[in-house]
Formats: structure tokens, sequence, C-alpha cells
């Protein structure tokens, strides 16, 4: 370490040319780095829902799927516009009622099945069907097709359309991310830090790191835009500790080394590495831990994060301190009395009173867990989405107006025979708020052989081993009533195939609902195994692991218990993965409090002495550290108009200011308390606790 930190401060104007020069290919990457918009996509491959997907992509060459609604036209005209869509690259296929009838034939004698379904008093439906996945670039080219060939009468609705307007919304939105984040965080360290110049260089070399991060993503293939949009936000909050600790390591060696500033700065390095290594390792931790859902999208944000977290790191004792000699002058001249005042008085307050937060503890603890376990979440992904884009809509207009929700498919086998198929059909109708149930014998009829069928009317509904059926539910998306009708329908097509399969967006977030709930526990298991063991290791301590997590869990229940009593309900996605990211990136605060007490209690101080001296030097740190997490995510939080991305950050930064609070008052109360057993099973104190004992 020694060679190293010399190297760095002499080859500084050499290390920044070399890290500006890296933000080329960093950028390169970003900008072809492909980013998936469809939550579904990250189901596994392996359970029925997705394997029928893929047997409609490869058996009838249809991926995504939407509904078109046509009000006030002729049909003639709707003709003209089912024939455009057909045209538009991308589109596999698009069924209306003239797929099965000629527009000759009077409507008043249509049989029902087709009237019934693609037609009522003043307005037409039409299917369409698209060549690839729902999150395909070319679906999501043919949909922005779709609308600027369509007029003012027509509605796209379904999940394509949800997923282009997410596309369009997010790309819009995400730049403006990282200026509220920057701009935010650079107040707070403005305000707080000794500089107005610092704050400047922090987001520079955290910046730097961010590109680094986002750049290395395309050897990823893609990732989600959910990823996208928090990587830089998150990566850029749970960073800043490790450049702010730098600083304050830099200035207390220069008081070490007066006018030798080369030297503190490589003593600065060396302390800097040894304890940002330390803390480091549980944030990566907590998202490493995300990578063991089943559910991929935590794998995705887990691994970008983890990356991020390590260019950080190396970014704080390479970048940044190239940056700070290199500026030396212009912070200098850029200096301003700290905000904060020194924290004896509050120390000793909280020092005195330790039994008060520790009833406070007990009283609030019940409350929390009632809350965590009791907030509500949302599953239906057009929730997340505000109510003025085309896609929701229509998706309303669907559902208002003509009583359709959840379109899902049958993949049924050819060899069902008509009779059997014609009955399971009929079933299928007769579930609780299925509107209609489509296939070749319900349209057709059983007594009319296959044979006698068109084959460019057969082939919409039937290709190799299966056919294909339509069931249009009355039921939302994610409903408790939709998942019942799920049940209900997978019954009814296994008694007569069980080769069958359901399929479609309702059906996929059924199986969404049940693997989260089991990631959400797997989650939570793996991230406090992991960093009990890694706190156990650095702090060197049997006990003291159990009171740091205990502590930042509690924090944890109140920050999800909070939405119970407020009556607000979640996206799915924040109750597994903000768990995680706070215990990761939180625990911090908890770790930098209890080794300066453990550092104190080991050179013979009594636990009072210890607790005060740990409060006062701890408690800037963890306010600056914690402000700046907040700033960092509280305004994306404010501003985004993605409900899950809107949460996601409010979460956050409202975790790192209780994590703040419950760190500052409950922790030290928690010392106090058990500072008998942390000095019994921690090594270093046990012989120092015989010896106050004797």
């Amino acid at each position: 370490m020694v060679k190293l930190r010399r190297a760095i401060v002499k080859h500084r104007v050499l290390i920044l040319i070399v890290s500006i020069l890296l933000l080329i290919p960093s950028i390169l990457g970003y900008l072809k780095t492909r980013v998936n918009y469809d939550i579904l996509y990250y189901l596994p491959d392996d359970i029925e829902t997705m394997v029928g997907q893929d047997i409609l992509m490869d058996e009838f060459g249809k991926g995504a799927f939407a509904m078109e609604i046509v009000e006030g036209m002729p049909l003639k005209d709707v003709a003209k516009v089912k024939e455009n869509i057909e045209q538009v690259d991308g589109v596999a296929q698009v069924i209306w009622y003239d797929s099965f009838a000629d527009l000759s034939v009077p409507v008043e004698i249509l049989p029902d099945e087709i009237r019934d379904v693609f037609l009522t008093d003043d307005s037409t439906l039409m299917a369409i069907f698209f060549e690839e996945s729902t999150s395909a670039d070319s679906t999501m080219d043919a949909i922005e097709e779709i609308r600027s060939i369509t007029n003012s009468q027509c509605y796209l609705s379904g999940m394509s359309a949800i997923v282009t307007d997410t596309k369009n919304l997010s790309e819009k939105e995400a730049p403006i991310y990282v200026m509220i984040a920057v701009l935010l965080t650079c107040i707070v360290l403005a305000v707080f830090m000794d500089s107005f110049l610092l704050p400047v260089i922090f987001m520079l070399s955290i910046g730097m790191a961010i590109l680094y991060n986002l750049g290395t993503n395309y050897f990823l293939g893609e990732i989600s835009y959910i990823t996208k949009a928090l990587s830089a936000v998150l990566q850029l909050g749970v960073t800043l500790d490790y450049s702010i600790f730098l600083w304050h390591s830099y200035q207390e060696n220069q008081e070490r080394f007066p006018g030798e500033k080369t030297r503190a700065m490589e003593h600065a390095i060396s302390n800097t590495f040894s304890s940002v290594v330390g803390s480091s390792i549980t944030t990566v931790a907590g998202f490493i831990a995300l990578c063991f859902m089943t559910f991929t999208l935590g794998m995705d944000l887990g691994i970008v994060m983890a990356k991020g977290v390590v260019f950080g790191v190396i970014g704080c004792v390479t970048i940044l301190p190239s940056m700070i000699l290199i500026c030396d002058k212009a912070i200098e001249k850029t200096r301003h009395k700290p905000v904060l005042p020194r924290m004896d008085r509050p120390a000793a307050w909280i020092n005195r009173h330790h039994g008060i937060f520790i009833a406070l503890f007990l009283v609030l603890l019940i409350p929390a867990v009632i809350g965590y376990r009791g907030t509500d979440v949302y599953y239906n992904l057009d929730t997340t989405l505000p109510d003025s884009l085309p896609s929701v809509q229509a998706n309303n207009k669907l559902s208002e107006d003509y009583n359709m929700n959840a379109t899902h498919m049958v993949l049924a086998s050819s060899e069902l025979s008509s009779k059997d198929a014609k009955s399971m059909l009929k079933e299928m109708k007769e579930v609780d708020g299925v509107k209609f149930a489509l296939g070749l014998d319900s349209v057709f009829g059983s007594s009319i052989p296959r044979s006698f069928i068109p084959d460019d009317v057969k082939e919409k509904l039937s290709s190799g081993d299966w056919q294909l059926m339509l069931v249009q539910s009355e039921y939302k998306v994610a409903s408790d009533e939709v998942n019942a009708q799920c049940e209900e329908l997978q019954n009814i097509v296994k008694k007569y195939d069980d080769t069958a399969m359901l399929i479609g967006e309702a059906p996929c977030t059924k199986d969404l609902i049940t693997i989260t709930d089991v990631d959400f526990k797997t989650v939570s298991a793996v991230s406090i195994i992991a960093i009990f063991i890694i706190i156990a290791l650095v702090l060197k301590s049997a006990v003291l692991p159990v009171i740091l997590v205990a502590v930042i869990e509690f924090a944890i229940f109140i920050n999800l218990g909070i939405p119970y009593y407020t009556g607000t309900v979640l996206p799915f996605i924040a109750s597994i993965v903000i768990g995680t990211i706070q215990l990761g990136a939180t625990v911090d605060y908890a770790i930098l409090m209890t080794t300066r007490y453990k550092k104190e209690r080991g050179k013979g101080k009594d636990k009072k002495e210890a607790i005060q001296i740990a409060l006062t030097i701890s408690i800037p740190s963890i306010l600056v550290s914690a402000l700046g997490f907040f700033a960092a995510t509280f305004g994306v939080g404010l501003y985004s108009n993605i409900d899950m991305i809107s949460s996601l950050c409010v979460l956050m930064a409202r975790g790192a200011i209780i994590s703040m609070f419950v760190v500052i008052f409950i922790l030290p109360s928690m010392l106090s308390l058990f500072d008998q057993v942390i000095c019994a099973t921690t090594i270093g104190l046990r012989k120092k606790d015989r010896k106050e004992q004797q």
C-alpha cells in the first residue's frame, strides 16, 4: 500500500489524464447498451407462462399482443385501418371480424361469437400480434408507427403500448434525474463541508466512476430501465461517503504533517482504503443479495450496483486524491467556516438519556413491525405511469367503455378434437368475468370439419402442433379476481389437454406475485446473514453484529411500515429491494460509530466516555453522509412521473434519514446497555473487560 499510495500521489496528473481518456469508451459503451423496458421479461424462463410465450413466437410467429379500439368509423374505413396496420414492419397479424367473415355479410346475421367480440354499437376492436416480444425494438417501433398512421378515433392498448410509453418517458426523464441529484447533493455538501469548490470536485470524481460503471454495462448485453434510471443516482448516494472520508482523513493528516500536503494525502489514501474497503464490502453484499432473486431484475440491479460500488472505491483512492492535489489552491480560496458545530453537548445529552431511547425503541418496535408486514403492494404495471399517456388512456377506455381488461391466450394441442375444443371454450365462457372465449371451433362450430376451413383463416388460430384461443377478461391484471379466474381457466384447459398452457399478461403477473413473495424472504435472509458475517469479521465480535443489524432492521421496519399507516400502496419491487439497499448502504453509519467506540474502549476508556467520544466524532460524518444520500434520491422521487422510480427514490431518501436518527440515538443506547456482553464477546476487549471486573 505504501508503494501504491506514493505512485498515486506522484503520478496524479497522469492518472487524471488517463481517467478522462477512459470516459470515451465508457460513453460509447453506455450509448450502445440496450435497455429493456418489460418487467415481465425477468420472470424465469422455465415457468409455463414464459415457455408458452416462446411457443407462441416460434410456432405462430407472434410475440407481443395489443388491442386497437376504433370509434365512430364505417366498417370499410376500419378495414383500411386494419390493412395499413398489417403493412407496418414488426406486425405479424391483425385479427378483426373480416378475418372470419366477409364485409359484405350484414352485421345482423353474423354469428354471435364474432359480433360480440369485435363489434359494439359505435366502435370495433381488432387484435394485433407482433413478430417479436413485448420489449423488442421492432415491437416498440411498430407501436409508434401504428399510432402515427391512425387518428384520434383509435386507441392502442396492451402491454406493448405500456412498454413503449415507459421507454419514451424514461428516456426523457433519466438525464434530469442525474441533474437533480447532483445539484441537491452539491448544495448539501457546500453547506456542510468547509469549501464551496469541494462538492464540484466530489461530483466530478464520482461522476467518472458512474460513467465507467454505466459503460461497462455493455458487456452485460442489456439492463432494465429501472437499473438505468436508478444506478447513477444510487451510486452517487452510496459512494459519497468514501469521498467525505478521504477529505476528512486528508485534513487530519495535514495537521500531523504541516506543509507536507503530498505526504498527508499518501496517508489519507492508506487510511481511506483500509476503512472504505471494509464498509464497502457490506454495501456490495447487500447488492449481491439481490442476485439470489428468481425474478432476475434483482440480479440485473444487483450486479450493476455492486460493480458501481467497486468503481466508486477505486475512484475515491485514485481520481479524487489527484483532483484534490491539483486543485489545492482553488480549494483553499473557496474555504468557509463549517456550519456544523462541535457535537460534544449533543453527544453528552444522548449519552445521559440512553434509557429513554431504549424505551422509545421498545415502544416503536411493535407498530413498526405491524406496519412493515401490513404494507400493501401493487403489481399492475400501468399503475406506475401517469394517466396522460396514450397507453394508459387506451387501457382505461377498454376497461370503462367495453368492460375489458386482461387478455389471456390458451395454447392447446392441435390434436385436441373439435368436440373437446368446443366444450373447453364453452366452459371458459362460463367462468366469472370472462367476456368471450374465441377459437376456431367457437367461430365455425365443431360440426364443420377443419379441412373445410380456408387456410388463410385457419393459420390465424392454428399452427403446427398448437392451436390458439383468445380469452377476454373483465377483471384487471394483478387483481385477486383475475388471479382466481386464471386458476379456474387453468384447471379447465388442463382437464381437456394436459399440455395446454394459459399465457398472457395476467397469468405472467400471477406468477410474478408468487415468485416475488418467495424472493422477498430469500433476499432479506441472504442480505442479513451476509452482512452479519462481514460485520463479525470486521469488528471481531459475536454480539456487535446482532446489535448493528437489529438497529438498521428497526430503521427498515419503520421506513417500510410508514406506507401502511399513510394508506400508500407501493410497487412490488420496492418491498423487495429497499430493505436490502437500506441495510447495505446505511449499516456503514453504525459500523463507523461502533468502530470508534470499540477503539476507545480498547484504550481503557469506560463505556460512558467511549460512547461519548464515538458520538462526538461520528455524528458530523453520519449527518453529512445521510443528508447527501437524501439529497441524491429525494429530489428524483418528487420529480419522476414513473411511480416505480419515484417510490424507490422516496423510500431510499427516507430510509437514509431514519437510519441516521436510529444510529445516532438508538445505537449508543444499545452499546451502553450491552457493554459488558460486548466486551466479553469481542476480541481485543475481553482482557480489558476482565481487568475492569478485577
